[in-house]
Formats: structure tokens, sequence, C-alpha cells
């Protein structure tokens, strides 16, 4: 790979052969890895050597791609094949929300978890029909570039770096997150350390590099995370039902699903629509809206067809990239279907705290790893007395039922080869999957923010005779600096990794998407309108997301007109602050929690979750937008003409011409 650095011709060419032994090397070494669990080598050494080998070949890859050439280290020298960029793509796309919390959710929430798969999904359409190959027509380095230049001066592109830098530094955290989730459960590290190790392999990757190194890496960690992903799905699908296709045999899942919840006397069903974590339409259909949006405004996602060689292949990128992650989105509903099958038939069998080391012993071993994943009774169950206290203490007695058992959604994935029975190996390729899909995307996020900061910030409004190498130095700099921050954030747990993914997608459409869509098919659009649309659009979202989750009591308090919460909600939100104000000093702490927490789930306006924040962002962006733009001075004929140019999605970039 470093004989590529110029031309790069060599390595292109052979891309197909490359990537076809590195795929038949890693089943051999999943093989490889069988063969030694059966010989009797220790699980843990097992999952160590799962992460540790394909960490290291990320790292080889991260190391034979540095460069210190800045068409390269920006956007791989725009020289990328459509295929393999779809396949870069998929895996900058498929985060660990996607590989290691969608399913999870799907399990959770039965139905009602679509939303996500819908969301993503339906977003990849808009991509391709509104903002990616004219983008890349464009031809910028980064999305703040390209609003720099479509709207006049520094100003647009620094209010984009501000909304760039918030999505993603968001969306990275969560990244992090997962990274050390996985490293606490197969390493046997406390989380707190484990958040920096994944950090370590995901620096290894990016920063040497850049979009070189990155694009190269996610090929191939796309190939260890389908793998990952649809291992464990054949395994159930054909012990379950005989037929080793997990997406044709749902239906089979959904039914021993329902048949086990009625037997077991679970009212809410798996399969009923608006019935589980507080979803009804609206909030169905305005987060499906805020996934697609903000899924077309993501600046990490668009930098990827930045770096194919023509607008055409940016366009058959996208539709590799739709392939390569519908395969992962159309797998996810059926492993969450055959997961609670199987979660149902354990309990089922009769669990309960004497037996659940013997037929559960993988809860206390997540417990372990971290107290809140698996709670029994209401308690952590980090052993078997714990397990029984707690039962006995909330008056449980024999039997466990389903509900007494509840799983986080984060590690629904990454424990279902254990709960299913399946060999170990089965498990430590599966941790190798959802660390390859964090530490892909976290690379691409982090490579943005460090990209915007370096090149929009320093070499666009700073020093614009900065030599390149001290402009690549800049960037890596940068990028260690915000990854270490991303990980001390991680390290707190300020949210589940899809709640912390969903926020980050409703910042980015309210902020990005209306001067991005208008950018292209509005030419009456200008400055003073942009600026403006992107402030009030992302203000408001901001707003409303930090109001209703860390400022719940106040928010309600000054907007409770516009609450749904019913009589009873808001006579319990009086109980409890009234008990708060009368709590003793040693008191008021707990007493503070109880209020926040209930005030979360009544302070939103019209009862829209704070999920779906860009529902009020995304239209205050447009409408200010063109208002503003419509009572201001319309844009110069030449950049009229220049829009009308990229509107053609074909043909010689743009801004390449215009800059010769």
């Amino acid at each position: 790979m470093a004989t590529t650095t110029s031309g790069g011709g060599d390595f292109t060419s052979n891309l197909g052969r490359i990537y076809g032994i590195y795929t038949g090397g890693f089943i051999a070494f999943i093989i490889l890895m069988a063969i030694l669990s059966a010989m009797g080598v220790p699980n843990r050494i097992i999952g160590y050597m799962f992460v540790g080998f394909t960490i290291m070949i990320y790292a080889v890859i991260g190391i034979l791609s540095r460069t210190m050439q800045v068409g390269e280290y920006y956007v791989a020298g725009r020289r990328v094949p459509a295929i393999y960029n779809g396949m870069a793509t998929g895996a900058d796309w498929m985060s660990g929300a996607s590989f290691v919390g969608m399913a999870g959710t799907l399990y959770i929430l039965g139905y009602d978890g679509l939303a996500f798969v819908l969301g993503w999904t339906g977003g990849y359409v808009l991509v391709a029909i509104l903002v990616a190959p004219y983008l890349r027509k464009f031809g910028a380095y980064t999305v703040p570039d390209f609003l720099s230049a479509r709207y006049g001066g520094n100003l647009a592109r620094f209010i984009g770096v501000i909304v760039l830098f918030s999505c993603s530094f968001t969306y990275v955290v969560a990244q992090i997150y997962a990274t050390g989730i996985i490293s606490a459960r197969f390493l046997g590290l406390d989380f707190n350390v484990a958040v920096y190790v994944g950090l370590a392999g995901i620096l290894v990757c990016s920063m040497l590099g850049g979009m070189r190194a990155v694009t190269w890496t996610q090929v191939a960690q796309y190939i260890v995370l389908i793998i990952a992903y649809l291992i464990p799905a054949i395994w159930m699908s054909t012990v379950k039902t005989g037929v080793p296709i997990p997406q044709l045999m749902q239906g089979t899942a959904l039914a021993g699903i329902t048949a086990l919840e009625a037997a077991q006397g679970i009212a809410v069903n798996h399969i009923t629509p608006f019935v589980h974590g507080g979803y009804n339409a609206l909030n169905y259909f305005l987060l499906i809206l805020c996934l697609m949006v903000g899924t077309a405004s993501l600046p990490h996602v668009l930098m990827r067809y930045f770096t194919t060689p023509s607008v055409r292949e940016a366009r058959v990128s996208v539709a590799w990239s739709l392939l390569f992650i519908f395969i992962l989105y159309f797998t996810a509903p059926a492993y969450a279907a055959f997961a609670k099958w199987t979660m149902l038939d354990l309990v089922a069998s009769g669990l309960t705290p004497e037996n659940i080391a013997e037929k559960a012993g993988w809860m206390m071993r997540w417990a372990a790893a971290d107290g809140s994943l698996v709670q029994i009774c209401g308690k952590a169950a980090v052993d078997a007395a714990a397990i029984a206290a707690a039962c006995a203490e909330k008056g449980v007695a024999g039997a466990l039922a389903f509900k007494d058992i509840n799983l986080n959604a984060d590690m629904i994935v990454l424990a279902t080869p254990e709960m299913a029975g399946m060999p170990y190996v089965i498990s430590g390729l599966v941790a190798a999957g959802g660390l390859a899909a964090a530490l892909s995307t976290a690379d691409g996020l982090l490579l943005a923010i460090a990209n915007a900061l370096s090149h929009d910030i320093y070499y666009k409004m700073i020093d614009q005779n900065a030599p390149t190498s001290r402009r690549l130095v800049v960037s890596r700099v940068l990028l260690v600096v915000v990854a270490i921050a991303a990980a001390y954030v991680a390290s707190t747990k300020p949210a589940d990794i899809l709640a912390m993914v969903s926020w980050a997608f409703s910042l980015a459409a309210a902020g990005l998407f209306p001067a991005l869509v208008l950018g292209v098919w509005w030419k009456r659009t200008n400055s003073a309108g942009a600026i403006a649309g992107m402030i009030a659009g992302f203000a408001v979202c901001m707003y409303y997301l930090l109001g209703t989750r860390y400022g719940a009591v106040g928010f309600y308090e000054m907007w409770s007109g516009l609450s749904t919460a019913s009589a009873e909600a808001v006579a319990k939100y009086t109980e409890l602050k009234a008990a708060f104000a009368a709590a003793a000093p040693d008191a008021q702490a707990a007493a503070w929690v109880a209020l926040d927490k209930h005030a979360q789930t009544i302070a939103n306006w019209w009862g829209v979750k704070n999920l779906s924040a860009a529902a009020f962002g995304l239209p205050v962006g447009f409408v200010v937008m063109i208002v503003v733009s419509m009572f201001t001075k319309e844009p110069s004929r030449e950049l009229q003409d220049f829009i009308e140019e990229i509107r053609i999605p074909r043909g010689k970039t743009v801004m390449e011409e215009k800059a010769a």
C-alpha cells in the first residue's frame, strides 16, 4: 500500500485479489480459533486473540497507508473505485449503533424499533437523489468547504464547522462507548480503562494516513463485521427452524415469540405497534424523518463521496453503499427475533435464582463487566447470591418471569452467541465484528472533525500560507485531542448508544440539511439566508435536546402549556417537586434525581421525544432560510450559473475547473 502514494494504479488494480486473500485469511483465522477452542484454550485467550488480531490488521493497513500528501490525506486522492467506496461507506455507516444497538433495540421495542431501520435505509435514498453526486461535482474537501464557496465567506464555513463538530462529536462518543463495552467484557478490563484501549485502535487507523488509511481499513472492517453479524443469525435460524436463511424465517421466529408470550402471560406483544418504549405513531414517523434527513446531512458520510474518481462513480458508489448496508439491515430484525425467541425459551425452561448460574451463567459474566447491562429483580446480576437476595426482596419466589430479567439493549447482539449456546469462538467473532463496526465509524467521524478544524479553521481562516506538512501535523494533533476528549465523555456513560446516535442525526439534520439541499436546488438562497437558517435550525434543535434531557425540570415549567402529559403524570410531578422541597440536605440529591427523571417524561412539546429534536429545528431552518433569502439581495449571476453547473451530475468537477 505504501507504493500507491502518488499513482496508486498497482494497488487499486489489484484490490479484488488483495481483499480476496484477506477474506480467505480471516475465515482461516476463525477456523484456527475454533480448533484452539476445541483443544481447550481458555475463552479469555480466544477473546484476546480475536480482538488483538483484527486490531493488528487494521493498524498494519493504517501504517502502510500513511501519507503526507494533502489530497491523499483528505480525500484518498479521489481514486477509490465505486464498489470499494460503497463497502467503505457501509462500514463507516454501520457503526456501533447499527451492529451493537439496532438489533438490541428491536429485541426490546419489537415493531417500534423498525423506525431505525426504515429511517437509516431511507436516508440513503435522499443521499443519492439530493446530495452526494452534487457535492462530488463541486469538488470540495469538506462539507464546510462547500458552504463557504456556495454562500460566500468564512462565516458560513465557521457555522458549518460548529454543526459538524457537535453532531460528529456526539456520534463518536457513542462509538467509543461501544468499544468500551466490548473491551470490558471480552478483555476483562474495567470499563473506564476499556474505552481508552478502544481509542488506541481507532487512532492507529486514522491518524497516520487520513482518509486513505481509513478507506482501506474500512473495507477490511466491513468484511469482518458482516461475517460476524451473519453467522450467529444463520446459526440460530438453522437450530430453530432447520433453514439457514434467517431473513426468510423471521416470520417463524415471530410466531414462536407470540406463542411463548401468550404462554407466559405477557400482555404487550413483541409485534404490536406503538406500545413499547413510549412510541406512538407521531414519534415513530418523526423519528424516521429525522433519521432519514440526518443521514443525508452527516459530514463523515458525505465525505466518503468526495473520494471517488468522478461524479458518475459517486452515483454508482451510493448504489453499492445501499447494497452493503441492506445486507445487515435486512438481517437485524431477524437477529433480534431469534434472540428474543431464544431468551423466552430460556425463561420457559424454568429459570430460577438457584439454577441461573448453570443455565445462564453468561448473565453474571456480563453483569460483572458492567452492572447496568444485566439486572434481575431490579439489581445487578453479579452472582447467584445477589440475584437470590434481590428477588427475595422484591417478593419473587420460584421461577423467574421474563419481566424480571432486564437486558441492556447494547449487549443483546454481543451476548446472543452465549445465550444461544454457541461455541465461544462465535462470541469472539461477534466481539471482533462489533469492534470493527465501532472503529470504522469512529475513524471516519474523528477524521471529519480533525479535517474540518485543520482545513476549514486553521488553513482557510487562520493561516492560508501554511505548508502541507504543518497542516497535516495540525490535523493529527487535533484528531488525538478530540479523540481523548470523546473517550473521557464516553467513560461517563452519558446515555445508551442509540440515543446518542439519534441526537447526532437530529443536530446534523437541523443544522446542515436545509443549507445543503437549498444550496444545490434553489439558486435564490443567499449567504444571509443560509447563515440565519443554519443558526436558527441548529439552535432550536440543540435547545430542545438539551432542555428535555439535561434541564427537564426548568424546561417543563417554562413550556408546560405545550406538554401533553396526563393529569396523573402532572400530579406526580407536583408530588415529587414538593418532596424535593421538603427533603433533608442528605436526601436532596436522590429527590432531585427522581424529580428530574419524571420531568424528562413529560417535558416534551406535544409529546415529541428528544430523539426527534430535528422535528422542530428542521422546519425552522428551512423557513428562516427561505424568508431571509427572499427579502435580501439575491446571489450574483456568476454564482447562480455555478449552481446550475453543479446540478448536472456528470462531467468535470466544477471547483477544480474554477481554481484552474
